[in-house]
């Protein structure tokens, strides 16, 4: 009554998804570490570090979107979302501060979820940095970084996000465009107490 044979096909894709699954969460990890140090060293100005762990993140996204893809469990898995998020975010803001530009989701070789997921924690980062600068006097890349998260914003509300988690991050990008523009209307108005264009000033020059 029992197909012997089709069982055994069975244990042994379910043994290799496992063993695949294994491999991905090493891989997975990998990809939130570097991330993680590529932000921090962004954030430090250290161009060493962020240049290599950038090519190395490069490397290693580029060999498992290879993996998964074979394997569609895998490729839609929350495991995977949340780990090319970070990559996304990440590599993201190491090419605006070095290169003035941000990569598209096909230059990044991922799907668009998994990038606009990232490109609305990216506007965090670039809102800390504005942050950051005008607290020293850099009032030129505090009104640089507002301006990106801006422009992000107008972009990303083209879009009728019918997915909740891609809603939900949406809706807190508001929160950063309220803040940098509270700051650059002090920026503004401190400027004009001291009788000076502010935005022509600071350590950005």
């Amino acid at each position: 009554m029992i197909d012997i044979k089709d069982f055994a096909e069975m244990k042994k894709k379910l043994e290799e998804f496992d063993e695949q699954r294994e491999s991905l969460v090493s891989e997975v990890r990998n990809i939130v570490r570097l991330s993680k140090r590529i932000i921090y060293s962004v954030h430090r100005n250290d161009e060493k570090s962020s240049d290599e762990s950038v090519a190395e993140i490069r490397k290693i996204v580029k060999a498992t979107m290879q993996k998964v893809r074979k394997e569609p469990a895998l490729l839609h898995s929350g495991l995977l979302k949340s780990a090319i998020q970070e990559y996304v975010e990440a590599v993201c803001f190491y090419e605006i501060i070095r290169n003035k530009r941000i990569p598209t989701h096909k230059e990044l070789d991922v799907q668009p979820e998994h990038y606009l997921l990232g490109i609305c924690d990216l506007t965090g980062e670039l809102s800390r940095r504005s942050v950051n600068a005008a607290a020293g006097a850099d009032y030129k890349t505090a009104l640089e970084m507002k301006g990106i998260v801006s422009e992000i914003y107008d972009e990303m509300m083209q879009f009728d996000f019918a997915n909740g988690e891609l809603r939900k991050k949406f809706d807190s990008i508001k929160y950063e465009v309220k803040r940098l523009e509270e700051m650059a209307l002090t920026i503004s108005l401190d400027a004009g107490k001291l009788g000076f264009d502010g935005v022509s000033h600071g350590k950005g020059n």
